[in-house]
């Protein structure tokens, strides 16, 4: 397994580099610590070409200027708090609003505008970043380690490893972009399954209600993804929703969360995880001001995201599982994007 790095800029005086990591068919991912973000996925189709799925940018100026956290690690906390507070432990802690009165993905500051240390490892690259005690409004020093790594199957793993020194709430996860047809077109005709019964019910602003229901007609069972869009003559409405996953992961084993399937490429994407949920993104308000690697910016429902994570807004629903990370214990959860042919 090859994996080189280059100088790509700076961040804040910080270096900021591009990671290649090859396997020996020469499928490979690119990665950066701005953000530490992926960059490309370049895997075959069903004849063996090799193209990229993932929307990311060919220089880092376009990371710089993102406001859709494209390929990004998101933390402090992914998805929406309500109210931008939470209270934990007796305490009341106020956050960055970023998502009108809500916080979203970590608030103003989160963890895609930050460059992590990195070192690069046999297989994968190793980032982490330390955040202070307040930071976005979060109680707690936390320490995080992201680490990708990318093997002979074309599989990435991202781990996740945090520690604090105060009581908090943590939750981290990917933000790529995926599109198995190497953008050709839209994600329309993608099909997806999602293994889940289960969806959490939320409002119009995305907050949950409190309420976990069945998912029904919001159900995927390899259907395309445009037959769960609202579509009229106006507009089209894709999806924001988190998916409860069917299976728990076993100790150190991965629940099977979802299948994405490109038919015309052949391309699909397996997704696996220990974390309880999927949350499907179909990329409604997906938006760059720079070039994407397609030589265009990127537009809305180009791409979707599986993110992987804990409940949403957990913290303000006590039936939710908790995120809930206290000195002495080792936050560890991973994903596993297996990419492969039909």
């Amino acid at each position: 397994m090859a994996v080189k790095s280059r100088l790509w800029g700076q961040h804040n005086g910080l270096d900021v580099y591009l990671f290649k990591i090859e396997n020996e068919t020469g499928a490979y991912v690119e990665l950066t610590n701005y953000g530490a973000a992926i960059v490309s996925v370049v895997v075959p189709d069903s004849q063996q070409q090799m193209e990229n799925v993932v929307v990311g940018f060919p220089e880092l100026k376009g990371y710089l200027a993102d406001t859709c956290y494209i390929g990004s690690t998101i933390g402090r906390y992914a998805n929406r708090i309500s109210g931008a507070k939470f209270s934990l432990d007796g305490e009341v802690y106020q956050l960055d609003a970023n998502d009108g009165r809500n916080t979203n993905h970590g608030g103003k500051s989160g963890f895609n505008y930050r460059a992590f240390e990195s070192e690069t490892i046999d297989n994968g690259v190793v980032m982490t970043l330390t955040s202070p005690d307040g930071d976005g409004g979060y109680p707690g020093k936390l320490g995080l380690s992201v680490t990708y790594t990318w093997n002979a199957d074309n599989e990435l793993l991202i781990t996740y490893q945090a520690n604090t020194d105060k009581t908090t709430i943590a939750n981290f996860t990917n933000h790529a972009y995926f599109n198995l047809s190497a953008f050709k077109s839209k994600i329309y005709n993608h099909r997806l399954r999602i293994l889940s019964g289960y969806i959490v019910d939320a409002h119009q602003d995305y907050t949950p209600s409190g309420a976990i229901v069945p998912a029904k007609e919001k159900a995927f069972n390899n259907n395309r993804l445009s037959e769960k869009f609202k579509i009229d003559e106006t507009q089209i409405e894709g999806l924001n929703l988190f998916y409860i996953i069917d299976t728990e992961a076993g100790e150190n084993a991965l629940a099977y969360a979802a299948l994405l399937t490109d038919e015309t490429s052949g391309r699909t994407l397996k997704v696996y995880t220990d974390y309880p949920g999927v949350f499907l993104y179909t990329g409604d308000y997906l938006s760059s001001t720079k070039s994407t690697h397609t030589g265009r910016g990127a537009g809305p429902f180009d791409a979707l995201c599986l993110e992987c994570q804990h409940y949403p807004d957990s913290i303000n629903h006590s039936n939710f599982p908790q995120a809930i990370l206290r000195p002495g214990d080792v936050y560890h959860q991973r994903i596993l994007y297996q990419f492969g042919t039909i």
